[in-house]
C-alpha cells in the first residue's frame, strides 16, 4: 500500500481553499509540485476541491463547438479551461475530491501505465474500507470521462483516473464524487457534448454520456453528512499509515508562489486553448 511505499509522503489539503476561481490553479500547483518532487523524490498527496468548474480534455475542446460550449459553462458560472492530464470533460464543484498523487518516477516499475492507476485505486479502496462496499474498477459504458479504471459500486461510476508525466517524476489524479447528485453532473456533460459537437454530431466520436450511470459516495455508500471532507480524511489516513497528520503535512516551505502558479496557469491556458 502506498503508506509503506512511500513512508515520506507529504499531504497537503487544500480541502478548504477556495481563494482562486481559476480552475487551472490547482492544475499549475500540480505542475510545479511535481516539478519538486522530480528534483528531490519527495511524494506529495495533494487533496483539493474547486467551488464551480469543468475541465475537459484535449479531445473534447477540439468538437467542432467547443468554444461555444465553453461559453454556456460560464454564463452558469463555471469556470472552464481544458487540463494537461488527457482524459475527458469532468464537473468540479464543492462535493468533487480531487486526489493528486505526485510521485518520483522509479525506474522500470514506473513505466508500466497500469501500475500507477492501480495504486491510486487501492488508495481509494483502502479509504472506502470502512464503508463495507465493494468498489470495482473497468469501464462503465455510458459514464463521462470513461477509462479502464473507472471506479464503481453496484454499477455506477463515481471515480475517473488520469495521469500526468514529467521527466523525473509524475501524477495521478482523481476526481472522485463524493457529495451530491452524481446523476446531476453527468446530465451537466451531457449537455457540454450536445453543444460542443453541434450540428455534425452524427459524424464525431465523442463520449455518449448517460447520466444514470453516475453515482456519488453520499448515494453509494452512505457517506453523509459531509461526504467530501470525511473521504478526503479517510484518503489522507489510508496514505500517511501510523504518522501524524502534523508529521505528515506538507511544510508551508514547499509551497510555490502564488505568482508562479498564477504564470503557469496562464501558461496552461495559452498552450491549451478551446476551440482550436
Amino acid at each position: 500500500m502506498i503508506a509503506q511505499r512511500y513512508p515520506g509522503l507529504l499531504l497537503l489539503d487544500r480541502m478548504d481553499d477556495w481563494a482562486e476561481p481559476n480552475v487551472l490553479h490547482s492544475f499549475a500547483l500540480d505542475e510545479l509540485l511535481c516539478r519538486r518532487t522530480g528534483q528531490d523524490g519527495i511524494p506529495v498527496l495533494h487533496l483539493w476541491r474547486h467551488p464551480s468548474g469543468f475541465v475537459m480534455g484535449p479531445r473534447d475542446s477540439r468538437l467542432p463547438e467547443a468554444a461555444l460550449a465553453a461559453r454556456e459553462l460560464e454564463r452558469l458560472g463555471l469556470s472552464a479551461a481544458v487540463r494537461n492530464s488527457g482524459g475527458a470533460a469532468v464537473p468540479l464543484d464543492p462535493g468533487v475530491v480531487n486526489i493528486s498523487l505526485i510521485l518520483p518516477l522509479e525506474g522500470a516499475a514506473s513505466s508500466r501505465f497500469n501500475d500507477d492507476f492501480q495504486l491510486m485505486y487501492e488508495l481509494i479502496s483502502a479509504a472506502l474500507q470502512d464503508t463495507g462496499v465493494q468498489v470495482d474498477k473497468g469501464e462503465i459504458a455510458g459514464a463521462y470521462c470513461p477509462g479502464d479504471y473507472d471506479l464503481s459500486i453496484s454499477g455506477r461510476k463515481f471515480c475517473g483516473i488520469a495521469q500526468r508525466r514529467l521527466s523525473k517524476s509524475y501524477i495521478v489524479q482523481a476526481f472522485v464524487n463524493a457529495g451530491g447528485s452524481g446523476e446531476e453532473r453527468g446530465r451537466l456533460v451531457r449537455q457540454f457534448y450536445d453543444t460542443a459537437a453541434g450540428s455534425s454530431a452524427h459524424g464525431i466520436s465523442y463520449p455518449q454520456v448517460h447520466a444514470e450511470t453516475m453515482g456519488s459516495l453520499e448515494e453509494l455508500a452512505g457517506l453523509w453528512p459531509d461526504s467530501a471532507r470525511m473521504f478526503a480524511e479517510a484518503v489522507g489516513t489510508a496514505a500517511i499509515g501510523a504518522r501524524g497528520d502534523d508529521e505528515a503535512r506538507m511544510p508551508d516551505s514547499r509551497m510555490p508562489d502564488r505568482a508562479d502558479i498564477a504564470a503557469l496557469a496562464a501558461t496552461l491556458r495559452a498552450r491549451y486553448p478551446i476551440g482550436t
